[in-house]
C-alpha cells in the first residue's frame, strides 16, 4: 500500500465515520453508526501489514533479490502509517483527558 493510498484509506474510515460516505460502509453497531472499534481495529491491521511487508523487503535484500530502493519505499510507507497511528492515538487520549475534564 503506497502512502498516497494509505491517505485514501485513512479519509474514506473517517468519512464512513462521519457519515459522509456510505459506498463502502464499515461495520454498523446496533445504532445504525459505524463502529469506531471496527474502524481502529482497521487502521491497526493497516499498520501490521505494512510492517509485516517492510520485514519481507528487507529479509529479500539480504538475500540479494531485492532492490535498495524497495526497501527503503517500504520502510518509509511502514514509518508514514505508524506516525499516523500515533497521532490518532494522541488525539484519541487528548479528547478521553478533555473529557475526564468536564464538569458533570
Amino acid at each position: 500500500m503506497s502512502i498516497p493510498s494509505i491517505a485514501a484509506n485513512a479519509y474514506r474510515m473517517t468519512s464512513a465515520l462521519a457519515g459522509a460516505n456510505q459506498d463502502k460502509p464499515l461495520d454498523k453497531a446496533s445504532t445504525g453508526a459505524p463502529d469506531f472499534a471496527n474502524m481502529v481495529k482497521s487502521a491497526v491491521d493497516t499498520v501490521v501489514e505494512q510492517g509485516q511487508k517492510s520485514d519481507a523487503q528487507a529479509l529479500a535484500m539480504t538475500q540479494g533479490k531485492a532492490n535498495v530502493v524497495d526497501v527503503v519505499t517500504a520502510v518509509a510507507e511502514t514509518e508514514v502509517a505508524m506516525e499516523t497511528l500515533v497521532s490518532v492515538r494522541d488525539r484519541v487520549i487528548s479528547a478521553y483527558q478533555e473529557i475526564m475534564r468536564m464538569p458533570i
